[in-house]
């Protein structure tokens, strides 16, 4: 299983190093990082990342999250703002609204992330973003590159099952890093439901919370509905929407991939 980083003031910041290929190839490991927010870290983490060999981060949150919650960036890390959305779709930003939407329909918050990953496929700005991920990816011969999200677990899942599928990786595999991330996130959304609840939430809110807080292969299968029906399939995704040509995929796996072992 991928490692998890030792990060000390963060969560779900792992490396997806050691996943096999459908060809048996293993993926590097400290090449590839997946996390939530820097904006917690202490400077022992920011040495930490530093010496795990990170030099580059890429942050998909949208402006509004960034001024919220600016990332501490290790010294000599470079640092690249490409949101996914212009502002954040996967949580509340009109809590007014939401709320009242919320306490009226247990599944309003499910709705919203089915809702959420089907424009992750179609949204333009989504395509530019994880199509500059892969721009630095094939830019980057040594050392890792880290990108996230809020809680990396939506805007950076997608950014990993691209990346997962461009180095030819299975998708039982893909599904299996996907939902991994409920390992890692269980404490903060149990905090937030918590909190919400002691505000006086009701128990639809309550609920729809949850479901904006936990990996489901619903929101998973919502997005690669969303490819299928528009694009066919994942291979033909990253070459007709995220303008990958056959020899930068060959590139990719030669820059991220092992060789299979013996």
């Amino acid at each position: 299983m991928p490692e998890l980083l030792d990060i000390h003031h963060g969560f779900n910041f792992r490396d997806l190093g050691g996943y096999r290929t459908t060809a048996g190839a293993i993926v590097a490991p400290k090449r590839l990082v997946r996390a939530s927010k820097l904006a917690d870290l202490s400077p022992r983490d920011e040495t930490y990342l530093r010496d795990y060999g990170v030099v580059a981060a890429v942050d998909f949150r949208s402006p509004a999250e960034r001024q919220a919650a600016p990332d501490r960036i290790p010294r000599g890390v470079a640092y690249h703002e490409e949101p996914v959305f212009a502002y954040d779709e996967t949580a509340v930003s009109d809590w007014a609204a939401q709320q009242r939407a919320f306490a009226q329909a247990a599944d309003a918050g499910y709705r919203n992330m089915v809702r959420t990953y089907a424009d992750m496929i179609t949204n333009p700005q989504s395509q530019a973003a994880y199509r500059q991920l892969f721009d630095l990816l094939l830019d980057t011969r040594s050392g890792a590159v880290l990108f996230h999200c809020s809680a990396g677990k939506d805007r950076t899942g997608m950014g990993a099952v691209f990346i997962l599928a461009a180095l030819g990786v299975p998708e039982a595999t893909i599904r299996q890093d996907y939902l991994l991330t409920n390992r890692y996130v269980t404490a903060t959304a149990a905090a937030v439901v918590a909190q919400a609840k002691a505000s006086g939430a009701n128990a639809n809110t309550q609920a729809s919370l949850h479901d904006l807080w936990v990996a489901r292969g619903a929101y998973l299968d919502s997005a690669l509905a969303t490819v299928s029906a528009h694009y066919g399939s994942l291979a033909h995704y990253l070459s007709a929407a995220l303008d990958l040509t056959d020899a930068q995929v060959a590139r990719l796996r030669q820059l991220y991939l092992l060789p299979a072992a013996d």
